[in-house]
């Protein structure tokens, strides 16, 4: 039976004070991308070096000795957030050398660092007995919605507006095959129309950010009434993350079904890969984990 990589998502539900431990956990690494980044771009400005990934990770004992709340924190997460780092350094430098608009590495602010991760399971995170076990941490009750299938490889910890995720990337996840229709396909995906195929046939786009303006709207208004600093300005905040997290949900769950519609219809399906949208990513994983085939 044919197998793939597959994430498997489950909501989680930690106590006040693991609450608190992961917030901790999410702040501290945030400041650490933040000092590497800020190291790299020193170095280089100031005396022409550049600083790889292996170096950082090299300095990351020194860092716990000068901070050594950092002790505190499972050092293969600290060594997964210099990766990070160095990641989007290499998307910089690729896209400098195809001539593409390139965004220099940015320092990150608490609205925009989200998860932390453990590259190796069963080292410093792992399953037991129906709980998610995490270094430093502890034992966190897990909302299982479905079993997890394949080989956990890594885990990464999640904050979203609702709450906290984790998220299992698993190897060797059998998968089923479809029975074969005989059917090819072309789609083309644009704006006004969702997709339309070689047959003619045109899907409808949703427009779920449209359908949600007035709503967004009104939670913006919230926000901005609202006294910078207070209590109640972060509750408007985090509202208005819900509706736009609800948003993002809706796209996502439209894009797998429309998929799978066409997964179910056909064996060979071929669009430009370089104009699809984001609805490309749940086209190839529905694809891959049927056994068809995208072009």
């Amino acid at each position: 039976m044919p197998t793939v990589h597959q994430a498997f998502k489950y909501k989680l539900d930690p106590t006040p004070e693991q609450e608190r431990q992961l917030f901790w956990t999410l702040a501290r690494c945030r400041e650490l991308y933040n000092a590497a980044l800020q190291e790299r771009r020193d170095a280089w400005q100031m005396r022409r070096v550049s600083i790889g990934y292996y170096e950082q990770k090299a300095e990351l004992p020194g860092v716990k000795e000068v901070r050594p709340e950092y002790k505190d924190i499972h050092s293969q997460v600290l060594q997964d957030v210099i990766l990070r780092l160095d990641r989007a350094f290499q998307r910089f430098f690729q896209r400098v050398k195809h001539g593409e608009k390139a965004g220099y590495p940015r320092f990150k602010g608490a609205n925009h660092y989200h998860s932390f991760t453990y590259p190796q399971y069963g080292n410093g995170a792992s399953m037991d007995n129906g709980f998610l076990v995490l270094s430093k941490i502890g034992r966190v009750k897990v909302i299982w919605s479905r079993p997890v299938e394949g080989t956990p490889k890594t885990v990464t910890i999640r904050h979203e507006a609702d709450g906290w995720y984790v998220s299992f990337a698993c190897a060797d996840v059998p998968c089923q095959e479809l029975l074969q229709t005989g059917n090819e396909v072309g789609i083309d995906m644009g704006l006004k129309s969702f997709l339309t195929t070689s047959e003619g046939e045109h899907v409808e786009n949703p427009r779920w950010f449209r359908a949600s303006e007035k709503k967004i709207r009104w939670h913006h208004k919230q926000v901005d009434r609202r006294k910078k600093g207070s209590k109640r300005r972060k509750k408007a905040v985090t509202d208005l993350a819900k509706v736009y997290q609800t948003v993002a949900r809706q796209r996502l769950d439209y894009h797998h079904k429309e998929a799978n519609k066409l997964v179910a219809q056909n064996d060979v399906i071929y669009h430009a890969a370089e104009r699809s949208s984001g609805a490309g990513s749940a086209f190839g994983e529905s694809l891959g984990c049927q056994g068809r085939t995208i072009v």
